[in-house]
This record gives structure tokens, C-alpha cells and sequence, in this order.
């Protein structure tokens, strides 16, 4: 599949996909959504190989129809087969061997958790965003190491766009973008409000410049 251009991360909602078991049910669902954010992640940690590969691929043509930026979690081959770019645990293998798969145009970010010390490393190794959290409790990952505020305006001078994720609904999430957080990753926040655009467009909303 031909590479798409390298999309550059603006600041904003970055909307992470829950787990669904229906390749057209979550793209009826994330459709919609993405005029109102600033990337997306796919993510369904209860899907086999092949209903990864089925939805993910009808995820990427919808971003690219968008002009959204599309990433994969964990999957860095997944990734390079789509001309997507990935998002890389602590146990999802080296950056240097994402980056040998995915190219130099691909989006590269890496979880750096609750630690400093692994956001430097990921800076030094050509990450092109690193995310810290949960930053709130999460359904998503109820045991997720829980992040500072501190650890936003500690990064940055590394120069990367800093990325806060745990448990971030609109109503909670002002503290994160004021300690310096580039982008809010949001699961249940969006997915699971009664109205998900309407959850989704305040989370964007949070990104913008006042008119003077």
C-alpha cells in the first residue's frame, strides 16, 4: 500500500478506539468524530489478528480521507502495512526497530508512563511524541501507574509534543492542557457520553486560542 505523507501532530484530542468486536460498528462510531480530533489511535486489546487487521485498515482509509493522523497501538508491522503510524509500550520492542519497519515518515510515540528518565531516552531515540499517565483512574486500565502534573512542564524541554492519557473526560481535563499538555488521549470520555461529538468537540475546544 502506497505511504501516505507524514502528518504532523496538532495540538488537541487525540481519540484512542475502544474495544468493539464489529469492524463496521466502530467505524460508524469513530466517523463521525474525526473533524473533531486531533489524531487517532487504534486500539482493541480483545481482537484477534484478523479483525485488527479488518478494522484498522477501514480506520486508515477513513483518516486519510480525513486527513487525520492515524496510529496503531503496540503493532508496529500492523502499522507499516498500513502507512500508519504506531504507539509503543514498554513492551512493544525498541524504537530503532519500529522505525526500521514503519520509515522515517511514520508517527512514532512511545508511552513514557510515569517516568522522566523513559521520555528522555524516547527523545534521544527519534520518538515524535511522548504521552505520560493515567494522569485519573481508568477504566480502560484500572491498575495504570498514576502520573503528576509536574511530569508535563518537567518534559518540556525535550521538545515533543506531550500527549496526557488516564481516565480524561472534558470536565477534567483543563489542569492537564494548562500544566502544558499538547494532546488529551480519551477513550470512555468520548466514547461513553451520551453525546460522544459533542464530548469530543469540548475536548478540541480546550485547544483553542481565545479571540482577542
Amino acid at each position: 500500500m502506497p505511504r501516505a505523507p507524514r502528518l504532523a501532530l496538532e495540538r488537541g484530542l487525540y481519540l484512542v478506539t475502544p474495544d468493539d468486536p464489529d469492524r463496521d460498528a466502530l467505524l460508524a462510531r469513530v466517523q463521525p468524530l474525526l473533524p473533531a480530533c486531533a489524531c487517532l489511535q487504534y486500539r482493541n486489546k480483545q481482537a484477534d489478528a484478523a479483525l485488527r487487521r479488518a478494522q484498522a485498515t477501514a480506520l486508515a482509509d477513513a483518516c486519510r480521507a480525513a486527513g487525520v493522523p492515524f496510529i496503531v497501538n503496540d503493532d508496529a508491522r500492523l502499522a507499516a502495512d498500513l502507512g500508519a503510524g504506531v504507539h509503543l509500550g514498554e513492551h512493544d520492542g525498541s524504537l530503532a526497530a519500529a522505525r526500521a519497519l514503519v520509515g522515517d515518515d511514520a508517527i512514532i510515540g512511545v508511552s513514557c508512563y510515569d517516568t522522566l528518565d523513559r521520555a528522555r531516552q524516547a527523545a534521544a531515540a527519534g520518538a515524535d511524541y511522548i504521552a505520560f499517565g493515567a494522569f485519573f483512574p481508568s477504566t480502560t486500565k484500572p491498575n495504570a501507574r498514576r502520573a503528576s502534573l509536574s511530569l508535563l512542564r518537567d518534559a518540556a524541554p525535550l521538545g515533543l509534543p506531550r500527549v496526557a492519557i488516564g481516565g480524561i473526560t472534558p470536565d477534567n481535563a483543563r489542569p492537564l492542557v494548562d500544566a502544558g499538555a499538547d494532546l488529551i488521549a480519551v477513550v470512555s470520555g468520548v466514547f461513553d457520553a451520551p453525546d460522544p461529538l459533542a464530548a469530543a468537540r469540548a475536548c478540541q475546544a480546550l485547544f483553542e486560542i481565545p479571540e482577542s
